[in-house]
This record gives structure tokens, C-alpha cells and sequence, in this order.
């Protein structure tokens, strides 16, 4: 009898991550076998370009040495599949790896098909499913058009960078480097800044014992710019006996219009600004919403649409949803006439791929599955859902009142705004950049009681330091990158270490400056903001079948080749020199980088000098100096001494032939709590990762594997048991719970 294959007959839907599988396979059920790629299954080889420029940039793909498992894996269950459904991520780079996918599945093409969706729900799974279609080549060949042009730049550039400032960890990106010419340029405007003094005068003025103040603005009805303190003290001198009278009200009624859902860069701004979250941690906390969370007995759901989109287009399923729940929940008064439209004016270089991002199903409140949630993907998804619900939303009516006061010749001004009708506030709450005052019911020609003048000093302030969303927005209006590309940007260029975080601003470093401004002089065109953005124009040209991937390539090719070989040619050895004076030997003291990637500061005369202090001028602590004990050597019975290595302190042997070593166990006496639990004795003591990172693990290890990585304080969690330990954090020293999945925690020092 012949033995059935338990995948016989099924379908196998292979998606990039596994996270998603159990929310696909809930909806799917037991006919479908969810199996994941992991991302990319293969690549160009990491060793040379990896294409054939003479053969029209014909490329060779190798299958990522980590990733063959996966592709055994994959091949063995499509085999006895009656069908593949290639479901990686709705944009190009999806479409790319489903390519790949299918290029190394040994199966007939006949039953491979591509299917997409843009939100995980058994609507758009079930339709995406029937709606199954074949791999769309145009969009391949624009994600590897984007790939060899990538390839091309930092292949090509790197070497050059190694070379000239003697530096094997430095690199250049087609995109990267740009981004770090917009940081450089931002530091050059700041310390080019020169400040420009400036004053106001307020009024402080009352009417019926109500006080509000108002802004000196003109003089003789023209603007007033009050330039120093001998001005400013000339018009306080003129209005020291002055009258105030209401010269002039200006009733004005105005609409408060909602702001589009947000697409990627604009949730990445947001994320920021309200709820102090860097670029990466948003998209990664986004990730794990739109793949799916556990609902208790629902099981996994994905909660909002796909995260990485350019487009505010709305489906009319969910435009239809939010009318339903607004009309239920708030009134027809807060719902608009027409459904509001944020397609009108958009930008050209906008893919419309997909949906802007929503949430997945309108009635999951962030509140009804708060308890499902972490902290911050709660946060996350409730400024998600807040954002669209109140972009389906009326318009908010707001009451404006501007006063014109006159005293002799001067003109002050106040200003006050009311909220008449709340419409889409009602759900969302805008940044509000100042304070509106209140001020008092008045009358044209009536006379205020007048309190005091309020001079005070100012001066202009310098643009600020791009963070991480606002380096975004500036990427955005540039045209420069795509959604998905943003984080991996701004990590990259940090983790080469040309810029650094400083207050959550990004700063160049003097690597950074160095590298932006060689590139600057040797590759204009690759440095340029407009062509980096035409060349995006011409990838979306690509997958709309409007442009030539081969031309697009060999247009770009031959003027860049020509560049790169001036460079070579031109550009000189580079020292970075710092500010920093050598304290020994009086040179200067120029940035280094260690085999391991740190920079530092050495004396620009080694090895004569053998100088280092870290980037700010800090110099390294002497090495620890050896300590005497009357501990024996176990081995040898020898005389032994303290020393302290990276580990930690340990006893060596000062017998030259012996130099037996033995660290020095650093027990926190706290006993292990699984020890305890099973009648052992094990206790608490300080270990070191691999990495060098301390961790507290149990001294009875390998027999027990308890560890936690914060020094453990003995006590027990009041709400689940568990050990509690202590954290030091830049907020605050807190003793939290060890469990990942408890939130206790109280402020060190707190007794209850």
C-alpha cells in the first residue's frame, strides 16, 4: 500500500516572516501550510560586484549560505503541494524575494503563483488567495536595478574610502551618503550662525479684573522691529503715561481640517514627537502589529495594514467601517457631507501601492485589547487608530477674535481662539505649538486697565539638529529613499560611526564631516540631492514600464566609472585631525579607528607617541594595579596576586611555570529561585557573557540554567512571584520585575 504524504493536496503559502504565519494559518485553516522565507533567500555573492556590467549588468545570484535549510525545507514541502502561493510583503522588495523564492523551488512553474495582501484579515487573505496572479517582473527589475546601482556605489566608492583615510570600516551608499550630507550641511549652518539680538514688548492689560497680555507689533502702522535695549527702553520712556483703547475686533470663524492617516514617514515623525520613539523602534513595533498579536482565545490577529507605504489612499471597505463607527459612537454632526479625499495634489513620486496605514479592524479600540498589549505597542497603535478615525472625521470649527490695541502711535495685538465645534479632536489630539490665551469680552473704542510693560531680550536661534524624523521628513521632500528604506539608513550611518546621537539629535562626527566632505569633492553627482531623487523617479519609471532598467544602468555606468577613476587619481591621503592637543608631546591628536570598528584619538606622533584618549579628550584610566592575597595556587600551592582583566578580577599564579588562573566568583547572595524549588543550593553569582556583558546566572550551572541579566535584589515580585532586580536607567533607578512579561516596577528606594 502506498503511503500518503500528509502535505498532499494542500496548499503551501510561504510568506518572509514567521511571525505571521499563525495569524494567516487561523484564517486559512488545515488545507493551507504556512511556511516562512525569513526575509531574502538569496543575494548578490558578498565578495565582488556580483554582475556582468559587459553583459548588460546581468546578475548571479547565490542562495545566502544561512538561508539553505530554508530552501531544503521549502523545496521538500512544495513537492507534494498541489500549489505555492508566494505571499511575501505587498511592495518591491516582496515581489523581489517571491521571484527568488520561485527561481529555487523544484517544482513545475504552472503551480507558483504570487498573491498580496496589504492588511492580515480573513477579507483580504481570502482575496488575495482568489485573486492569485504571476510575479510581477517590471517590479523585480526595478528592485535590481536598484540592488546593482547600490552594489555599483558602494563596491566602487568603499575601496576608495579604505584607502585614502586608512580606514577598513568606512563605506559609501547611494542613499546613505546623502543623508550624511544633510546632518554635515545642518552642523556647518549651525556653527556658521550668527545670532541677531532682537526685543518684544508685551502689554499687560486688564479689563473687569480679567488680565491678558498683548504684543506691541506696530508703530505709525508699520511693522515695529525693536533691534536693542536703547530702543526698547525709548518706546517703554514714550507709553509710560499712555492710554489703552480697543482700536479694532476681527471676529473670524475658521475650519480645523483633519490630517491624513499617516504613511510611513509621517507615523515615524509622529512616533517621535509624541511618544519619544526612534525610527527603528517604530517600524519594529509597527512589524509585530501588522504581522499579529495574541488575543487571548482569538488567537492572533493582525492589527494594523502594512507599515511600509508612500500612499494616504484608503480602501472603501474601511472608509465605509470608520463612517459606520463614527455615526454609532460620536453623531452624524461629527461625521463630513462626502468622505474626505487626501489623493487630490499628491506627489508624483508616490507608488500608491498600497493602503496608508489603519488600523485592520476599526472596532478593536486601543482600549478593548489594551491587556493584549505591551506598553509601547499600545501607544503605537493607539496614535494609529486615533490618527485615522479622526482623519474620516468633520472638520473642527474654531471662534477666532484678533484685538487691536492703541496707546499714542503703538499698535499691540491679542489674539484668542475657541473651540466651537470639537469634530475629528474629539479623538485626536493635535501638537499644539503655543498656548492660546483667554481673553475678555470687549468693545471697539473702550479704554483697559493698564498693569505694566513686559520688555525682554532675545536672539535668533540656529535651525536645529535633525533627529531621526526629521531627517526623514527632509529625505521625503527631497524625494530621496523610500519607506523602506528610512531606518536602515539612519542606522547604518550611525553604526559606521559618521554620526552619533546627541540629546536625539544626530550629530556628525569628525569621521563623518571627513568622509561627507571627500565625497562632496570627488563625487558631485552621487553627493547631489537632485540626482539621487531623479534617480528614484527613474526606478518608479521602471516598474511602471515607462523607462528601461538596462539604460537606466548604463546611463548612470559610464559617467560614474569615469568619476571613480578622477578619484582614484585625485584624491589625497586624509588625516582627521581633532582640536585635541597631545598632553605629552604637544602634537595634534587625530582620529583612529580600532580593528574592531571604536574610533579613538591617537597622537598624530606614533609610534613615537603612543597617546590615546577617547573622542572627547578624555584620557583611559591606568590599568588596574596588581593586588597582594594569601590565596595558594590549587595547583601548584604558589604564591598568587589579584589582577583585574575584562571579565572581571581573578587570581594568577606567579609561578612562571605554572600561571594558573581562576576568576574570583562574585556571589550576589541572593539564592537562585529554581535551585529552591527543587531542593538545591545553588545561589546567584556575577558571570560574563561571550559578548563581555555581565549577567547574574546560578553557580550550579550546567545542572541549572537560571539567569537574568539586572543584579537581583532577593525579593519577590508582589504581583507574579517572580525575582525582582534592580535596573539603572537614564529616567530613573528602578527595582523592576525579572519576568518579560510583568510590568511591576517602583523607583529604588521605594518601601512599598
Amino acid at each position: 500500500m502506498t503511503k500518503t504524504n500528509a502535505n498532499s493536496g494542500k496548499t503551501l503559502v510561504i510568506v518572509e516572516s514567521p511571525a505571521k504565519s499563525k495569524t494567516i494559518k487561523k484564517i486559512l485553516g488545515n488545507d493551507y501550510i504556512i511556511e516562512a522565507s525569513y526575509g531574502h533567500i538569496r543575494d548578490l555573492p558578498p565578495k565582488g560586484l556580483g554582475f556582468d556590467i559587459e553583459n548588460d549588468f546581468k546578475p548571479t545570484f547565490a542562495i545566502i549560505p544561512e538561508k539553505q535549510k530554508v530552501v531544503d525545507t521549502l523545496n521538500k514541502i512544495a513537492k507534494t503541494a498541489e500549489k505555492v502561493y508566494l505571499a511575501s510583503d505587498p511592495d518591491r522588495e516582496g515581489e523581489a524575494i517571491a521571484w527568488h523564492v520561485k527561481e529555487v523551488l523544484k517544482v513545475p512553474e504552472d503551480k507558483i503563483f504570487r498573491i498580496e495582501f496589504n492588511e492580515i484579515t480573513p477579507h483580504a487573505i481570502k482575496n488575495a488567495v482568489q485573486n492569485f496572479r504571476q510575479i510581477d517582473m517590471l517590479k523585480v527589475s526595478a528592485q535590481q536595478t536598484r540592488q546593482i546601482l547600490d552594489r555599483l556605489v558602494g563596491f566602487k566608492i568603499s575601496p576608495i574610502l579604505w584607502d585614502k583615510l586608512r580606514n577598513y570600516h568606512l563605506s559609501a551608499g547611494r542613499v546613505q551618503s546623502v543623508a550624511l550630507r544633510m546632518i554635515v550641511e545642518r552642523e556647518e549652518e549651525i556653527e556658521a550662525f550668527v545670532p541677531v539680538e532682537y526685543w518684544s514688548i508685551d502689554a499687560l492689560l486688564s479689563k473687569d479684573k480679567y488680565d491678558f497680555q498683548a504684543e506691541l507689533v506696530k508703530y505709525k502702522d508699520k511693522k515695529i522691529e525693536i533691534k536693542n535695549k536703547e530702543e526698547a527702553d525709548k518706546i517703554l520712556k514714550d507709553l509710560k503715561e499712555a492710554e489703552y483703547k480697543v482700536s479694532k475686533i476681527t471676529p473670524r470663524d475658521t475650519k480645523r481640517n483633519p490630517q491624513a492617516p499617516f504613511i510611513t514617514s509621517t507615523l515615524q515623525r509622529e512616533a517621535s514627537s509624541k511618544l519619544g520613539y526612534g525610527v527603528s523602534k517604530t517600524m519594529q513595533i509597527a512589524q509585530k502589529l501588522y504581522e499579529g498579536i495574541e488575543l487571548g482565545e482569538e488567537g492572533a490577529v493582525g492589527l494594523i495594514t502594512y507599515m511600509r507605504t508612500d500612499s494616504v489612499r484608503v480602501s472603501d471597505d474601511a472608509v465605509a467601517a470608520a463612517k459606520d463607527f463614527i455615526l454609532y459612537n460620536f453623531g452624524s454632526e461629527y461625521y463630513p457631507k462626502t468622505p474626505n479625499d487626501y489623493n487630490k495634489g499628491k506627489k508624483k513620486n508616490v507608488q500608491d501601492a498600497h493602503e496608508a496605514i489603519r488600523p485592520s479592524y476599526i472596532t478593536r479600540t486601543p482600549e478593548s485589547i489594551k491587556k493584549y498589549l505591551t506598553s509601547e505597542q499600545y501607544k503605537l497603535y493607539k496614535l494609529i487608530w486615533t490618527r485615522f478615525m479622526a482623519s474620516q472625521m468633520e472638520s473642527a470649527k474654531i471662534k477666532n477674535m484678533g484685538v487691536e490695541i492703541s496707546a499714542l502711535d503703538y499698535t499691540f495685538r491679542a489674539s484668542s481662539s475657541k473651540v466651537e465645534f470639537d469634530g475629528f479632536l474629539k479623538v485626536y489630539e493635535e501638537n499644539s505649538e503655543e498656548a492660546i490665551q483667554k481673553i475678555p469680552s470687549l468693545k471697539e473704542g473702550e479704554t483697559l486697565d493698564f498693569k505694566k510693560l513686559i520688555s525682554e531680550q532675545h536672539f535668533t536661534q540656529p535651525p536645529p539638529r535633525f533627529s531621526e524624523a526629521s531627517l526623514v521628513k527632509q529625505l521625503e521632500e527631497y524625494g530621496i529613499g523610500r519607506p523602506s528604506t528610512y531606518a536602515p539608513i539612519i542606522t547604518k550611518i550611525q553604526q559606521r560611526g559618521y554620526v552619533e546621537k546627541v540629546d536625539k539629535a544626530l550629530k556628525p562626527t569628525l569621521l563623518g564631516r571627513t568622509v561627507s566632505k571627500q565625497l562632496c569633492e570627488h563625487f558631485k553627482d552621487i553627493m547631489n540631492y537632485e540626482f539621487t531623487a531623479g534617480m528614484e523617479l527613474k526606478l518608479d519609471e521602471i516598474a511602471e514600464n515607462k523607462a528601461n532598467s538596462i539604460k537606466v544602468l548604463k546611463d548612470f555606468y559610464s559617467p560614474f566609472e569615469k568619476t571613480v577613476e578622477q578619484a582614484k587619481a585625485n584624491m589625497g591621503k586624509v588625516v582627521i585631525e581633532s582640536d585635541k592637543i597631545c598632553p605629552n608631546c604637544g602634537k595634534k591628536m587625530v582620529v583612529k579607528t580600532s580593528r574592531f570598528g571604536k574610533q579613538f584619538l591617537g597622537c598624530s606622533g606614533y609610534p613615537e607617541c603612543k597617546t590615546m584618549m577617547s573622542l572627547d579628550g578624555d584620557i583611559p584610566k591606568p590599568p588596574a594595579q596588581d593586588e597582594e592575597t594569601d590565596y595558594k595556587c590549587e595547583k601548584c600551592g604558589g604564591k598568587t596576586v589579584i589582577k583585574t582583566g575584562p571579565y572581571g578580577k581573578y587570581y594568577q599564579c606567579l609561578d612562571e611555570k605554572c600561571k594558573t588562573r581562576k576568576s574570583i566568583v562574585v556571589s550576589s547572595g541572593v539564592k537562585c529561585p529554581k535551585c529552591q524549588k527543587e531542593n538545591r543550593d545553588g545561589e546567584l553569582i556575577q558571570r560574563r557573557s561571550r559578548y563581555g556583558k555581565t549577567f547574574y546566572g546560578c553557580s550550579k550551572y550546567p545542572d541549572c540554567d537560571y539567569a537574568v541579566w539586572n543584579e537581583p535584589t532577593g525579593e519577590k515580585c508582589p504581583e507574579c512571584g517572580e525575582l525582582l532586580v534592580k535596573k539603572f536607567l537614564k529616567t530613573g533607578n528602578k527595582i523592576a520585575c525579572s519576568s518579560k512579561t510583568c510590568k511591576f516596577s517602583k523607583p529604588m528606594g521605594d518601601e512599598e
